[in-house]
């Protein structure tokens, strides 16, 4: 599948200087935006697989624009910026960029750090996967707690049993143990 890769960049030789440093690196489906009016609008159209974003001298409000609007939770977004500083490549890392390269763009660095962005973006999203499952498993933990409690008081057993019981209850109707959990807690809050 060919990569599609969108550039922002208001000068138009630096925009030619990097899609000639793409095509010499591969073999990409490019498009160059010039102006950053409706950009969260049109990158959304465009819906590329990542996003380039060159600026000679970013102030810390374009920046975070240019960050939003190119989604950097859905694709890898790299950023080339002729100088920086400490607040501008925070706010950068914090907006969700997947590379920020500062003394400008250099056509020999284009293809390593799209490689980088695309690597620490998927990085990032299974992180981000990983903490939601964490998250999904730990409430549903709670919850089954919670059920095994209600089964405990309600029928004089012990935790065990009330596992066992959920979890039989949970293949008799072909459904999870934290659904059956679920369930059980709903319903007993309406009992109480």
């Amino acid at each position: 599948m060919q990569l599609s890769i969108l550039i922002v960049e208001r000068d138009k030789d630096r925009a030619l200087r990097m899609v000639d440093a793409l095509r010499e690196a591969g073999d990409y489906q490019i498009e160059v935006i010039a102006e950053e009016n409706g950009l969260r609008r049109r990158i959304a159209a465009i819906a590329p697989d990542i996003v380039l974003i060159d600026i000679a001298d970013p102030s810390r409000d374009v920046l975070e624009e240019l960050a939003l609007a190119s989604s950097p939770l859905e694709r890898p977004v790299a950023m080339f910026v002729d100088r920086s500083d400490e607040p501008l490549t925070r706010a950068a890392i914090e907006a969700g960029v997947s590379a920020y390269v500062v003394d400008g763009l250099r056509p020999d660095r284009i293809k390593p750090v799209l490689d980088a962005a695309i690597a620490r973006f998927n990085l990032f999203q299974r992180m981000r996967a990983e903490l939601e499952a964490t998250k999904t498993a730990l409430e549903e933990r709670k919850v089954i707690d919670r059920a095994k409690a209600i089964l405990m008081k309600a029928r004089g057993i012990d935790e065990e049993a009330a596992y066992a019981l959920l979890r039989k209850t949970a293949m008799d109707q072909k459904r999870r143990v934290a659904d059956i959990a679920q369930q059980l807690v709903m319903a007993a809050g309406l009992l109480t």
